[in-house]
């Protein structure tokens, strides 16, 4: 069953309830505090298996190398994107306003978390609303999920107006709808019916009147989907690799807490399920743009990523643990981003961040077989 074109009535209830609302939040607030600890990250994507190779007679003066990148039509300042993570509770406005105002003052681009709890429950559109009003100029990133574009047990699809209205929530440049199959599976009130979900996209992509791109959410993409989605008009993905953040395992923990001790064992088992990152970019990068996420914690896994075709890297938990501190924090982040990116172009031998994509590299180690296996 796939999205409706158009807000017809249709046989699948649609949830207004308060209890129903409040769980949407109460989920929100688990992700968002349970994302920021150290025990559901990944061992890591494999970046540190990635060498590029040192140009001893650099060609420019490193405070000259340009690095920006062009993203979905707009011009970023550097190629990075504050990664789609929260809104939907008190908590996430300021949060989200922390990070739009950062997005503002460095021009980079931002994601928002999941906007489907404001649709359903307009009293926290302010949580992502606020990002535009603090960022008129940033670029930023619409959200909504491939499970809400699919009548699910419970709860109506999505339907045309809603989309439009998620992007004007936040004046957005961009749609994002993001694909989790993995943490739907573990999350005991997960959504798991995904027949027609490329023909909804489809559906999104025609409806509303900015890009579209495919996000995952840990699992990674790979270059058969990529083609699938690029068929189907979509303008860009967000690889979203195993690496970073896992979910499986975020979603265990609320099981177990739950006490559902079957979901809690199936997201430990499937904790390390996934495409690592970087396999994920060079699997795709000559299918559409690609934007890395996953496990990048520098300026230097991003010139890494870059060097396998990415156009941009996406950063959550490290932005999402400097915004908890406050603005000055995530200055210090950004500019130490900005500083290690801008020494691996330097000592590489670029005049450029996109010059990364010619660099020599040598890739070691499990990354090596996934990169032989994934680009064949």
């Amino acid at each position: 069953m796939s999205a409706r074109p158009d807000e017809a009535a249709g046989a699948v209830p649609d949830p207004s309830s308060p209890t129903d609302i409040e769980a949407i939040e109460r989920r929100k607030a688990d992700h968002l505090r349970l994302a920021a600890s150290d025990r559901h990250q990944s061992p890591g994507a494999g970046w540190e298996d990635i060498h590029l190779v040192h140009d001893a007679l650099p060609v420019t003066d490193a405070e000259d190398i340009d690095l920006g990148a062009e993203l979905l039509g707009h011009r970023l300042r550097l190629p990075l994107v504050i990664a789609g993570m929260t809104g939907g509770h008190p908590m996430a406005r300021d949060l989200n306003a922390d990070l739009a105002r950062a997005a503002e003052r460095h021009a980079i681009a931002m994601g928002l978390g999941s906007q489907r709890a404001a649709l359903r429950d307009p009293s926290v559109a302010n949580t992502y609303s606020v990002a535009r009003d603090v960022a008129p100029d940033a670029v930023l990133l619409a959200n909504v999920g491939v499970s809400q574009l699919i009548d699910q047990r419970g709860e109506r699809a999505l339907g045309a107006s809603e989309l439009r209205d998620a992007v004007a929530m936040i004046r957005a440049n961009a749609l994002v709808i993001h694909l989790n199959y993995l943490e739907e599976s573990v999350q005991p009130e997960g959504q798991r019916r995904a027949r027609g979900a490329l023909e909804a996209i489809a559906a999104a992509v025609r409806t509303v009147d900015v890009p579209v791109v495919l996000k995952e959410t840990g699992g990674g993409i790979s270059r058969e989907v990529a083609i699938r989605a690029r068929d189907e008009g979509v303008a860009a993905l967000d690889v979203g690799g195993y690496g970073g953040t896992s979910f499986a395992s975020i979603e265990a923990e609320r099981a177990a807490a739950a006490g559902d001790m079957e979901r809690a064992r199936l997201g430990e088992t499937f904790a390390h399920w996934g495409i690592p990152t970087p396999a994920s970019v060079a699997a795709c990068a000559d299918v559409l743009p690609v934007i890395a996420t996953g496990g990048l914690r520098s300026g230097l896994d991003a010139a890494r990523a870059i060097a396998l075709g990415a156009t941009a890297v996406g950063i959550g938990r490290p932005m999402l643990q400097a915004a908890m501190v406050g603005d000055g924090a995530l200055d210090r982040w950004i500019g130490a981003f900005e500083h290690e990116l801008r020494t691996a172009v330097f000592l590489t031998g670029g005049r450029q961040a996109r010059d990364l994509r010619s660099a020599r590299r040598v890739v070691m180690g499990p990354t090596a077989v996934w990169l032989q296996h994934m680009t064949d």
